[in-house]
């Protein structure tokens, strides 16, 4: 199995701080992203960034990798890391004595990470499994803003968390849990937040499971409860004269019509192309935010072109500022 370096795939050191990280994923994420970028490799590299993140971002699994990484050669002569179940038991490096086990999973559990992260993270802390629903059905329970009355809940018998992507939040998702040495499928409903919860009813022995949910931040969108904002960059030309362009959503990308004569910031809002409302049929709204790039020209151009504009009346732009 081949070993991934998450540090060098986002081109961080291994001292990089959570920011480092973080502005590292979103330069990284938007120069690969297969809407914007139709070069083969770059769908392959877009995952290994997404999966790089989904591990250093987290306290937990980047403490987990760092001390792997340090063991991987030793793990790997002994004949572990090529599929099934494996434990690190008898390994002197192993951190602080303890027996882990590491069971495989199938790509769709762990929404297409690689065999690596399949191996050493997906199944990490037990290798029993149940399927989603076993002992009862799952419930939305959104307690993000909770305030006196939620406290009066019947405090759940476990919980785990669960982290999904953006696209994930627009077309619900399933994951798989380890809870007390017991591996649940789990469905994530479309529409959460971030922070919000997912209630498996009778799924611990007649206990509820509880499933707090991390949505990962997409740096193409600023997200506004069900509504998303996006920037969509023009150049001048498609600005004066209108054209159609794409515009990306969670789910892939759509064409914009501009209207001839769009003003540099100006919001377009395409109706029901944002996030499911939780509890109903309905959409969000996407919001496009206009982004005019001046061009650059040679001086011979760039006074031919101003002496065009100027011909047209046009308001003072400062208005009756002094």
């Amino acid at each position: 199995m081949e070993y991934k370096d998450y540090y060098a795939i986002l081109g961080v050191p291994k001292t990089a701080t959570q920011a480092d990280i973080k502005k590292a994923y979103r330069k990284l994420a938007r120069e690969l992203h297969p809407d914007t970028n139709k070069d083969p490799a770059a769908e392959k590299r877009f995952k290994d960034v997404n999966e790089a993140h989904a591990v250093l971002a987290d306290a937990a699994k980047r403490k987990q990798y760092d001390e792997l990484g340090a063991n991987w050669q030793a793990y790997q002569n002994a004949g572990y890391g090529s599929g099934g179940s494996s434990d690190w038991a008898g390994f002197g490096g192993a951190p602080g004595g303890t027996r882990w086990t590491y069971r495989t999973t199938s790509a769709d559990e762990v929404g297409g990470f690689s065999d690596f992260f399949r191996q050493f993270f997906a199944g990490a802390g037990g290798a029993s499994s149940a399927p989603f629903g076993s002992g009862g059905g799952f419930e939305y329970v959104d307690l993000s803003n909770a305030g006196r009355g939620a406290q009066r809940r019947s405090i759940p018998s476990a919980q785990a968390t669960a982290e999904v992507t953006l696209a994930e939040v627009a077309t619900g998702a399933e994951r798989m849990v380890n809870v007390n040495g017991r591996r649940l499928h789990v469905k994530i409903p479309a529409g959460v937040r971030d922070g919000s919860k997912v209630k498996l009813s009778g799924a611990m022995d007649g206990g509820d499971l509880v499933i707090n949910v991390k949505v990962q931040a997409d740096p193409r969108f600023a997200r506004e409860g069900d509504d998303l904002r996006v920037e969509v960059s023009l150049t001048l030309a498609e600005a004066l004269l209108g054209a159609e362009v794409p515009v990306p959503t969670p789910t892939g990308s759509v064409k914009l019509r501009i209207r001839p004569n769009t003003q540099n910031g100006q919001e377009i809002r395409l109706k029901g192309r944002g996030l499911p409302k939780r509890g109903a049929s309905q959409k969000g709204d996407l919001v496009v935010v206009t982004r005019v790039v001046l061009p650059t020209l040679g001086d011979e151009a760039r006074s031919q072109l101003a002496e065009a504009l100027a011909l047209e009346p046009q308001p003072d732009p400062r208005g009756s500022q002094s």
